[in-house]
């Protein structure tokens, strides 16, 4: 049998198994941080792959869980545990393997999985166990091998699993309270075929989905141990399979009013969606409020080059306002830095955002990542940048910049001020100065009011959710400290009042979306700040050193953090 601490059995009743979800990196636009404070809350996502490998392990373990995004990691933590369990995805990286390091200086054997172990397993070899791919499938094969007496060793398979017999997760492990909202998982894959997409070489092209008992089941976990408020399905693409979530919507439909509309939601789905009216019917009906949509670009030639054929010959901006106009407001994904990008992209992009008066936008820089058909094309024809010795053409010592493992150009390789780990068909300043354009643009505060207004007043939100006392209390306070960080702030107080009092006076049901989205303006707006400022350093080296140079600083990049 496998040994423990103090030669403990891992398999006996009574091994305390703990798991812990390292930091994300901060450097972010997902990591809204500031807005959470303001809301009252200490992170916006719940550990919900943690959550799913706890319910999948022995039914007769002790089972803790610390996160390190809302809670200090110590020394007890490792000294309560027969054995450490993490993982997760490539921004949390550096902080799990801080986490092996940790628990092997305390004795402790590690158990490591996830997104980003199973997408690059390599940078997780000093973990004990290795247990990639999906967990249904590859964690009963990890609890054979310690009944085998495995001390260590790597469990993968590439089967997928039956969402039919998925767990319900251990939501009783966490503190509800500390989170913005709540995950849910309904389904894996996506029908689609966009060349950069990684989530469809992870989990598939057939979409997998959960019945609607078992949706009901989770749902009714969450309503039992006292959760109210936001919960998000954190799919693919919630609509993957349109004939399956249409007759789950109906049952979660039954028994969210039987259950007096305890929760309102959020998920990603495709731009389709706005041709399927019943189907945006039911989701108003379970008051959905937040839609995350990758629009990614607004020109057709390029959507069919990247193989998103969902977005061919669509006219974004109404479908856009027929899905708000169903009290859903899209959270707008673009990438800058396709092939066959031209001078006109960028006002373009920025055109786009403004006529349909999307207000969150994240903007990325193209990242060829790890097992695409992008990343294999770039491959093919010589332009993906892989790992180089670092420095090796800097002019001299002096010349050289940030080294790649300090704050400075990748902080967040794959993020806002990382991708673009190719050689791109038009000049890189040219794209990195269209990138500053298009932030510069859609977060200055006077273009995000005026579209935050705009919708806001056509909004016809459901709003079947309606807080209890505590609900209420929470969101008075919230209240208050929006206005005190916002309403008083000296770039945008006036914007904010200006927006807040037309809201209030001509569409009062929209006025809660219209403050929560004047707080994620405030983050959008300070980590666009943050951004421009990174890719104004990176345009200033390849101005001085030239993009061969540059070139070679990504691949250092890469080699560091990859």
């Amino acid at each position: 049998m496998t040994m423990g601490k103090g030669g403990k059995n891992l398999l006996e009743r009574g091994t305390r198994c703990l798991f812990i979800r390292s930091k994300f990196d901060t450097f972010s636009f997902w990591n809204y941080f500031d807005a959470c404070k303001i809301l009252g809350a200490k992170f916006p996502t719940a550990p919900l792959g943690l959550m799913t490998a706890a319910a999948l392990l022995p039914r007769h373990w002790e089972f803790r869980l610390v996160d390190e995004n809302v809670e200090p990691l110590l020394d007890q933590h490792f000294e309560w545990a027969d054995m450490v369990c993490t993982g997760g995805m490539a921004p949390q990286r550096h902080g799990i393997i801080s986490i092996i390091e940790k628990a092997h200086q305390m004795g402790r054997p590690v158990v490591v999985g996830g997104r980003d172990p199973t997408a690059q397993p390599h940078w997780y070899k000093s973990a004990d166990y290795l247990v990639t791919g999906e967990g249904e499938v590859t964690i009963p094969m990890f609890i054979q091998g310690l009944e085998k007496g495995d001390r260590g060793g790597e469990y993968h398979s590439p089967e997928k699993a039956d969402m039919g017999q998925a767990v319900v997760p251990r939501y009783d492990l966490i503190g509800l309270k500390n989170y913005m909202q709540i995950g849910v998982q309904y389904s894996r894959g996506c029908p689609y075929n966009c060349e950069f997409c990684d989530f469809i070489e992870i989990n598939g092209r057939k979409p997998r989905t959960k019945n609607p008992g078992q949706v009901i089941k989770e749902l009714q976990f969450l309503y039992d141990l006292g959760y109210r408020g936001y919960v998000d399905f954190v799919d693919d693409n919630f609509i993957g399979n349109k004939e399956n979530v249409k007759e789950t919507l109906l049952a979660v439909k039954d028994w969210y009013e039987a259950n007096n509309n305890p929760f309102y939601f959020s998920t990603e789905t495709s731009i389709d969606l706005a041709e399927d009216a019943e189907l945006l019917q039911l989701m108003k009906d379970v008051d959905f409020r937040y839609i995350f949509i990758g629009i990614e670009t607004t020109e057709d030639r390029i959507i069919k080059s990247i193989q998103k054929k969902q977005n061919m010959n669509k006219d974004i901006v109404s479908a856009v306002k027929r899905i708000q106009s169903h009290g859903m407001t899209i959270l707008g994904s673009f990438i800058i830095g396709f092939d066959g990008e031209t001078a006109q992209t960028a006002g373009n992009i920025v055109q786009c955002i403004r006529d349909s008066g999307l207000c969150m936008v994240m903007l990325w820089r193209l990242n060829a990542a790890p097992h695409t058909q992008l990343a294999r094309r770039l491959q093919r024809e010589g332009r993906l940048l892989e790992a180089a010795v670092c420095g090796s053409n800097y002019k001299t010592e002096e010349d050289s910049p940030d080294s790649p493992d300090s704050p400075g150009f990748f902080d967040e390789y794959r993020g806002c001020t990382g991708g673009l780990n190719f050689i791109t068909a038009r000049p890189r300043l040219d794209i990195l100065n269209d990138y500053i354009h298009v932030l510069e643009n859609i977060y200055n505060p006077v273009h995000y009011y005026r579209r935050l207004t705009r919708t806001c007043l056509d909004l016809k939100p459901a709003n079947k959710y309606k807080p209890g006392p505590s609900g209420n209390l929470k969101l008075l306070k919230s209240f208050f400290r929006v206005c005190r960080k916002l309403g008083f702030n000296k770039t945008s107080g006036w914007l904010f009042w200006k927006m807040f009092f037309k809201v209030l006076f001509k569409n009062p049901p929209a006025i809660e979306m219209a403050v929560s989205l004047s707080v994620m303006c405030f983050h959008l707006y300070h980590q666009s700040k943050l951004i421009i400022a990174a890719t104004s350093q990176e345009i200033q080296y390849i101005e001085k050193y030239g993009e061969e140079s540059y070139r070679n600083l990504v691949r250092c990049a890469h080699n560091c953090l990859e």
